[in-house]
């Protein structure tokens, strides 16, 4: 009952409510639920929905902060996506990065890299952290899922501090340098948990279209609607030629795969939480998707996080490059 009456409140039409009850009464629950993800693949209803959100960076559902690092301009911009929900500019810090330009693309080129990150560590004196990079480090989760599927390498990109006992030349081998004052009062501003960071070799874009973000998350959901009702077909349709999976998985081999998931016909409950899609640095049609699901089935259960990283291409229509 307090189903129905979550769906009656939702739909907030006295004629759908009536159709919606009848359904219900004719036919069960599982009617009433089809209908309803169905409702969550229309893009007017998410056009409604985002109206009064804030897109600075996109649509942000999990994090509490955000780090903007323009490369061109050696800055590390902080802001907060405060109880509101409003974006809200706290500081700019100074700040080193790579000797050389450019996007990092292998082990040791000296180029920070662009792209989408979270911080997966923090380093300190008690974790045995080197002078060299100050009292702080904040190790981020380069090479990110994107990174991987465009074959770049390397490792060990932090947000750290400057050595306390020698002097260090202006620029850094990959990482961003800030001031120790800066690190220290950065550390008591962020829950590194909730923190997204964006690098780019200019100023990070910002007011994203919400008409484009109502366009992603109805093909999100109409994705999750062709899995959640074994539509194989509709499924693939939303995967890249090129795709290919975090473990290497190409397009065929998965395609074969999922048919044959796909033929057991099982009852399933799927559901999203904590969305986030952010328009990828550098790039016009390439954005990062990341959510938590929660996956039931009468074979298979999965609680655990999801990144997509897909391409809008003809008619709007968006293509899984690649997937975790």
């Amino acid at each position: 009952m307090k189903l129905i009456i979550l769906v009656l409140i939702f739909l907030n039409t006295f004629v759908f409510a009536n159709d919606i009850l009848t359904s219900y009464r004719i036919n069960g629950i599982d009617k009433i639920e089809k209908e309803m993800d169905l409702e969550l693949c229309k893009k007017e209803y998410w056009s409604d929905y985002l109206k009064n959100k804030d897109t600075t960076f996109g649509y942000l559902e999990s994090y509490e902060n955000i780090l903007t690092c323009n490369k061109e301009e050696s800055s590390l911009n902080l802001y907060s996506n405060n109880k509101d929900k409003k974006i809200k500019f706290i500081k700019e810090y100074s700040a080193f990065t790579g000797k050389i330009k450019g996007d990092k693309k292998k082990e040791g080129d000296l180029k920070t890299p662009i792209g989408i990150y979270t911080i997966v560590q923090k380093l300190s004196k008690e974790t045995n952290l080197n002078e060299f990079y100050g009292p702080l480090a904040f190790v981020t989760s380069y090479p990110n899922l994107y990174d991987i599927y465009r074959g770049k390498d390397g490792h060990g990109i932090w947000i750290h501090g400057l050595p306390t006992k020698q002097e260090r030349d202006s620029f850094t081998r990959g990482c961003i340098a800030i001031n120790n004052p800066n690190i220290e009062c950065l550390n008591k501003n962020i829950d590194i948990s909730k923190t997204l960071l964006i690098i780019n070799s200019s100023a990070v874009k910002k007011n994203i279209s919400k008409d484009t973000l109502a366009s992603i998350l109805s093909q999100l959901y109409t994705w999750r609607y062709s899995w959640l009702y074994n539509d194989i077909n509709n499924y693939l349709s939303f995967y890249s030629s090129d795709f290919q999976r975090n473990d290497g998985v190409k397009f065929d081999s998965f395609k074969t795969y999922k048919t044959r998931v796909f033929k057991k016909v099982e009852k399933k409950s799927i559901v999203f939480k904590s969305i986030n899609i952010i328009p990828y640095p550098q790039s016009d049609n390439i954005f990062q998707i990341t959510f938590k699901e929660f996956y039931r089935s009468d074979t298979f259960k999965f609680i655990g996080d999801k990144i997509l990283i897909v391409q809008i291409g003809t008619n709007n229509h968006i293509k899984i490059l690649t997937e975790k």
